[in-house]
């Protein structure tokens, strides 16, 4: 009996060992960017949206930080895409054919498997809200996919280590329709970062305070971003969500002095959205912004 005791005390504290050091291991985070540059959706404005071509492109440049949308599909993928529904703005069929503008809610994300989603041609249709960004048949991937990718690029080209800016799309009207509940939602994307080891440069973001709140509550580790476009004040903001992010990251035009200073004198860090002219980027930094996001990652890097 007393041998028994002891072993169950050994095999406990051996487990308590293992969960501390992946604990540890989890919390060890890479030290931010003192700006971060992100590419967004990638480089939307010079590649396909979300792609992991257009990660590669950000990478080519030299961002510090790639930002990206996710979406749950019917069979539980986490997928990187930003709509709710497949757009006929630049979305082709399998068989190459537009999508018509009265078919604009016919694709919702959440409602299709992975294998359905993938078959969509994403980069192929000329887009007329960026003539720039090359046009190439390449498809929606799995956030999995997507990190394969990104990390083997980082070590075949000897490029610094960037950070993933990943944003939650949901919202409590979305509900079981174009998303799955907050915690649902929450616990797919973690196993995807968890899985992969990414969880030192991760940034989880999102307009829906409630999947912020399920992660500083479940994995209170993790950095978030809460992205705000409203008209209320940083204090009622961040009393909706609950907590202190480590980010806010507001639409530009919501930006001011008096906000920056707000935000860093609570050590909370501002990276506007989306921010794609010189003269903007620059009266931005004159702010002291901590990073911007910008479809055209060019504009940020010299």
């Amino acid at each position: 009996m007393k041998i028994n005791s002891l072993l169950i005390g050994l095999a406990v504290i051996g487990l308590y060992s293992s969960e501390l050091k992946a604990q540890v291991k989890v919390i060890s985070l890479a030290k931010y960017p003192v700006f971060s540059t992100e590419g967004h959706r990638g480089a939307r404005g010079l590649m396909p949206e979300n792609s992991i071509l257009a990660m590669k492109k950000a990478i080519d440049i030299g961002v510090t930080t790639l930002e990206m949308d996710t979406h749950i599909t019917k069979d539980q993928e986490v997928v990187v895409t930003h709509d709710d529904y497949l757009s006929p703005a630049f979305m082709l069929d399998a068989q190459g054919n537009e999508l018509l503008s009265a078919d604009a809610k016919k694709y919702p994300v959440y409602q299709m498997t992975y294998p359905q989603l993938k078959a969509f041609d994403l980069g192929s249709k000329y887009y007329a809200a960026f003539p720039q960004q090359e046009k190439i048949k390449t498809f929606i991937p799995r956030l999995e996919e997507l990190i394969d990718s990104v990390q083997h690029y980082l070590k075949k080209t000897g490029k610094k280590q960037v950070f993933y800016n990943i944003e939650t799309k949901c919202s409590p009207e979305g509900d079981g329709l174009l998303n799955p509940d907050p915690e649902t939602f929450v616990r797919l994307l973690m196993a995807v970062v968890e899985k992969k080891r990414i969880a030192p440069f991760v940034v989880i973001q999102s307009f829906d305070k409630r999947t912020l709140q399920v992660l500083n509550e479940k994995y209170p580790e993790v950095r978030t971003s809460y992205l705000v476009s409203n008209q209320k004040s940083l204090e009622e903001n961040l009393a909706d969500l609950g907590f202190t992010p480590f980010i806010l990251s507001p639409a530009y035009k919501m930006v001011n002095a008096e906000l920056v200073k707000k935000c860093h004198d609570l050590e909370i860090k501002v990276i506007p959205w989306t921010v794609n002219s010189e003269k903007d980027i620059q009266a931005l930094k004159d702010l002291k912004v901590d990073g911007i996001i910008s479809d055209y990652p060019n504009l940020l890097v010299p």
